[in-house]
């Protein structure tokens, strides 16, 4: 094979990846505009519940149930999937920088973000991660199931989420359980809200309502930042295959240049042979 027809063949191939490649930055872009609408319902969901709280912690002092030697697990959120450059590494480097804990234990959300931690002793559960927003109810459910499971056998521990921010910057440690800020605020009402249940009862109700919105606040989240993290790898990456495949063309135009200035001489020299004979 000539060098010219080996640079088409890889040029080809190159415009093949870069095709790809947009393709999937495109789908990254949908499920990031899709994300970014359920995200804002979720959150506003999660102000409600954050300020029924408020309200109701102002008027009953109630704390959550914590033993003195509760362990504390650090739920990472990872990635599902790849193409979406050192997001896993990040989380796994917030985790790293955290208070000291002893004998912390992990779980984990996020198939390429497990595939790191398959050998470490401190995880306890590894769990496959939403691929896209359709997704990310069964993954709940999954996790809830599972951090029950943890409850029953272990009884009351501390949660941390250890997920990016939902613009694909800085990894958030953010504490989950306890929840709510400790200490009663000043009540905005005069009047201590009605209840159809006792406080204790209603209180208990109140964590489940809450945790399940956080929980599914943050897997909305971390999609959304691996998604952006996404389009930002694979924009670099087709940059760098564009600049490749001009490269490659530009070799190509050379290497045919060449093959015609030779084609060009065998004809002269065959001319001049005919001639002298």
């Amino acid at each position: 094979m000539s060098k010219r027809l080996e640079a088409e063949r890889h040029l080809q191939a190159l415009d093949e990846i870069r095709h790809i490649m947009g393709s999937m930055k495109t789908l990254a872009q949908l499920e990031t505009r899709k994300l970014g609408r359920f995200l804002a319902t979720q959150q506003q969901a999660l102000r409600n519940i954050e300020a029924m709280a408020a309200d109701f912690c102002s008027f009953y002092a109630m704390t959550p149930p914590l033993a003195p030697d509760a362990r504390h697990i650090y739920l990472l959120l990872g990635s599902e999937r790849g193409f979406c450059g050192d997001f896993n590494e990040a989380v796994l480097h917030a985790l790293d920088e955290a208070p000291g804990d002893a004998e912390p234990r992990l779980v984990a959300v996020g198939r390429k973000l497990s595939l790191r931690l398959e050998d470490d002793s401190r995880l306890i559960q590894a769990l496959d991660g939403p691929d896209a927003a359709e997704e990310v109810e069964a993954v709940l459910a999954r996790l809830v199931e599972e951090l029950g499971r943890l409850q029953e056998r272990d009884g009351s521990y501390r949660l941390t989420v250890v997920a990016h921010a939902a613009d694909a910057g800085e990894v958030q440690r953010v504490p989950l359980l306890p929840p709510f800020p400790p200490g009663p605020e000043a009540p905005r009402y005069g009047y201590a809200p009605r209840l159809n249940l006792p406080p204790q009862a209603f209180y208990a109700e109140l964590l489940d309502q809450y945790l399940f919105a956080s929980l599914y606040g943050w897997l909305y989240t971390s999609l959304m930042a691996e998604n952006l993290r996404r389009m930002q790898h694979l924009e670099g990456a087709i940059h760098r295959l564009e600049e490749q495949s001009q490269a490659l063309a530009l070799r190509r135009n050379t290497l045919r240049q060449e093959e015609i200035t030779e084609e060009i001489e065998v004809i002269l020299l065959s001319a001049k042979a005919v001639q002298q004979g």
